[in-house]
């Protein structure tokens, strides 16, 4: 079975970042994703509920702000709980494993001023070998 998605939206506001009682970072925040729509039809767009944990959070928190284009990768998690009047309310929201910047530095605005935003990534550096003079008739495919 599978329980993955990927999805490409507009941040609807500045992600905060928090930490949980134990010290894990966390930020919650939706983004904005249109959704397909036949010709002549009036587009429709979904607000998806994304929650980030640990240094994805903090990646997040620290390189995206409103309005910027995110591409997120992850899972669809549901869970219920009561609220305050004893309602029982049920909760839709995708967990982010990875997040991308979609869009240019020059096409959005600066997120912070004079810093230049590290790429997030789970790979090191050590994973990738030079090839140094190959050619395309060296490699595999």
């Amino acid at each position: 079975m599978f329980n993955l998605v990927v999805l490409t939206g507009r941040l609807t506001a500045d992600p905060e970042l928090k930490t949980t009682p134990n010290g894990t970072s966390v930020t919650t925040f939706s983004i904005a994703v249109d959704r397909r729509y036949r010709s002549g039809e009036e587009r429709q767009t979904d607000f998806i509920t994304i929650v980030a944990w640990r240094q994805t959070a903090e990646f997040i928190s620290k390189y995206f702000k409103k309005g910027n284009l995110i591409g997120i990768e992850g899972s669809i998690q549901t869970r219920r709980y009561q609220d305050k009047d004893g309602n029982n309310r049920n909760v839709f929201e995708v967990v982010a494993n990875n997040v991308q910047f979609v869009e240019s530095k020059r096409d959005s605005a600066p997120v912070n001023s004079g810093a230049e935003p590290a790429s997030f990534s789970n790979a090191d550096v050590n994973d990738f070998a030079d090839l140094g003079d190959a050619t395309d008739d060296d490699l595999p495919f």
